[in-house]
Formats: structure tokens, sequence, C-alpha cells
């Protein structure tokens, strides 16, 4: 169980509340919400806000393959996941990221949660922009979108 989308901020702002609905069921005995915030400082420099652009389509099927991974790589068959990123400029301490999940046991909802953020990090498509106290703003060095061969 699956879902993953794209919340532009805006018209939306990314929910917990959602995330829990949507893995909420008898048949799991562990979740795991992890949220990633935009913080302050970031490389000894005072951070104001993060602009966030994405290639939509390209995350959301990196976020679709990342998922059917976990059958494969972690063993994990009977899951719950609930991802989703936001797009566009975004202040101090608003949640950036939501991923959420529900396996039946413990170790395997961390195993999980962990596996997806790493991943989303190395291979989707979504760049961040820093916003400086001194008006200045940059975009950050990410990683080289890995593809594997089929």
């Amino acid at each position: 169980m699956l879902h993953t989308r794209i919340i532009d901020s805006k018209d939306n702002k990314l929910s917990i509340l959602e995330a829990e609905s949507f893995i909420s069921s008898s048949k799991f005995g562990a979740s795991i919400f992890f949220t990633g915030t935009v913080r302050n400082q970031n490389n000894n420099q005072s951070v104001v806000g993060i602009t966030y652009d994405s290639h939509d389509e390209l995350v959301k099927k990196s976020f679709k393959e990342i998922y059917n991974e976990a059958d494969q790589k972690l063993n994990i068959h009977d899951k719950a996941v609930f991802i989703e990123h936001a797009k566009g400029y975004l202040n101090i301490g608003e949640i950036s990221i939501i991923i959420a999940v529900a396996c039946k046991h413990r170790d395997n909802a961390y195993v999980l949660s962990r596996y997806i953020i790493e991943e989303i990090k190395k291979r989707s498509p979504i760049w961040k922009k820093e916003h400086y106290n001194n008006n200045e703003s940059k975009w950050l060095k990410g990683n080289p979108i890995l593809y594997e061969k089929s």
C-alpha cells in the first residue's frame, strides 16, 4: 500500500494526520513517522528559508521504485508507506518531507523508513535553494541521479 504526492507549498502543507490515517491498520504492529524540517543553519550560514523544486513525475516514479525495491532488497512485503514532499518556499521549521511506514514488526519499520529516506536523498530529482539572512540565496549541490541497469 503506497501513497505518494508532491505538495505545492502555495496551496497546501504536509500533514502528519493524513500520513497517520493512511498507514493506520490493525494488521500492523509498528508505525514510524519521519519528518524533515527546514533548519536555521547550514554550513555556518544562517538560513531563513528554503525553496524546493522537483521534477514531479520523476520524483513520484522514484518513490514507487524505492517502495517496490523494499520487497526484494529488504524482504519487507506487507507494509504501508506514505511519502509526501513539499515544493516551493518553506520557512524555518516547516515540514519538507513526511515518510510514514507501518509494518507488522518494529525492526522492519525502522529499516524500511531509513531505507526510504536514504534512497530518496540519493535518487529523487529534488533540488533545494537556501535563502540566507543577508538576502543571498544559493542552490545546494545535490547527488547525481543514479539509475540501475535493467
